[in-house]
């Protein structure tokens, strides 16, 4: 009776061992690797992110990433800081913040979405340009304080010559339609909003008249994907296989503008036809060239480090080279 158990158990495993080559049943077993991404679902730039998961290319990594809704991009950082997920996409305004207290926590490595022409300054009628507007109330904030500076600089003027107004967005349009403001700076789909606000007002201008666009043909203040330092360090592999489902989002997301809409509608709690436009008029990066685009990208965002420290919105001027790490990239 012992030998016919020891026979049977032994073909057994021979039955699992053809059904699952070497190595392959432990992958059948392993449990995929929890990496969480932190973004915002009222912004087209985590479209790439959304659509990996829901076309399962991280799961084909063997990772499991959840969206974690967290509206300020300060937050987000803070959230990698913590170790409360591994990686984000979020305006460079506030990495750039973290890197002057000397945060040292995460790298950037990407830039996988930019909308030029989608921020900019609405006034009110009876104002043409923005020498009209010298000693009036301008609000803005964040990237679009960036654009209007750049706007104001196009016409030989600085912030000292309006009053400048620091208001949160979605309060622009009620302030901007009272005369509590005469003009107001702010990305899409808010722009469209002071327009309705001020009918017959005038467009001043968007980012894509600023020196910056000129320059490096990117919005004032464009996203950039940052990953924990610790996992990039520690688990190299891990961070590749994470840059590779979400490159692919991205090439998705160009190729695919309608299916897109559709599968990040839940996300934005809109019908994918109130969508599609907006993920027509941005522009997203996949793997393909990316070295030449993180160089000016990096630039990029040196040259809007220094004018943060000029301006004295943060205390230092930061050597942004010290956070990039690209060699996890795939090779292209």
């Amino acid at each position: 009776m012992r030998r016919l158990s020891t026979l049977i158990m032994a073909a057994a495993a021979g039955l699992l061992q053809a059904a699952f080559p070497a190595g392959e049943a432990a992958a059948q077993s392993a449990p995929p690797i929890k990496l969480d991404f932190a973004g915002s679902p009222t912004w087209l730039g985590q479209a790439p992110v959304m659509v990996a998961i829901e076309k399962g290319y991280f799961k084909e990594q063997g990772l499991e990433v959840t969206f974690r809704t967290i509206l300020s991009s300060a937050d987000r950082v803070r959230a990698i800081t913590s170790g409360d997920v591994a990686f984000s996409n979020l305006g460079r305004s506030s990495v750039i913040s973290e890197m002057a207290r000397g945060n040292q926590s995460f790298y950037f490595f990407a830039n996988i979405d930019d909308s030029p022409g989608n921020e900019g300054c609405w006034a009110r009628p009876g104002f043409s340009s923005f020498k009209d507007l010298k000693g009036k109330k301008v609000a803005a904030n964040t990237s679009a304080e960036i654009t209007m500076n750049g706007l104001l600089t196009a016409t030989g003027m600085t912030a000292k010559d309006i009053q400048f107004v620091n208001l949160p967005p979605n309060e622009m349009a009620g302030a901007l339609s009272k005369g509590d403001v005469d003009a107001a700076c702010v990305w899409q789909p808010l722009l469209d909003g002071l327009k309705a606000a001020a009918p017959g007002g005038t467009l001043l201008g968007t980012d894509m008249d600023t020196a910056m666009f000129k320059k490096y043909g990117t919005m004032a203040s464009p996203d950039i994907v940052i990953i924990s330092k610790k996992l990039v360090d520690e688990q190299p592999q891990q961070a590749a296989k994470l840059a590779v489902a979400m490159f692919k989002g991205a090439d998705f997301v160009n190729a695919n503008p309608e299916e897109t809409a559709k599968l990040i509608s839940s996300y934005f709690k809109k019908p994918p036809e109130e969508l599609l436009a907006g993920v027509k008029s941005f522009k997203f990066f996949g793997a393909a060239g990316w070295q030449e685009h993180m160089k000016l990208h990096e630039a990029q965002m040196q040259e809007l480090a220094d004018w943060l420290n000029e301006t004295g919105k943060i205390p230092n001027r930061p050597a942004v080279a010290n956070w990039a790490n690209y060699s996890f990239l795939p090779k292209s």
